[in-house]
């Protein structure tokens, strides 16, 4: 017995490298993604956890629902992405050029 470890990647053959690749990235995707949905759902929890009591706070949920909604189809028309963009850059003016 030894205490080296063996690389079994340098063993593969170039396709079989290439599927264990692919499958341990997929695997880092999946994990990712399953973080992010864990903390969109923190966010949410907070966002509706009160009532907004200015209209900066009130601006920051609208925000977060309209970057939302900028990712579906239905906002991929360029007048909409544009009307997106408008509304959030708006937000930023009007709340005293914080970051919104």
């Amino acid at each position: 017995m030894t205490d080296s470890t063996i690389d079994l990647d340098l063993h593969r053959g170039m396709a079989a490298q290439h599927a264990t690749e692919l499958r341990r990235l997929r695997s880092d995707v999946e994990a990712n993604a399953k973080a992010l949905q864990e903390r969109q759902l923190e966010l949410e929890n907070r966002l509706l956890a009160l009532p907004s009591q200015t209209w900066p706070e009130a601006a920051e949920k609208a925000h977060y629902l309209l970057s939302l909604f900028a990712t579906s189809p239905a906002a991929q028309d360029p007048r909409r992405q544009r009307l997106i963009a408008d509304v959030l850059e708006e937000f930023k003016r009007l709340s005293g050029g914080s970051d919104t």
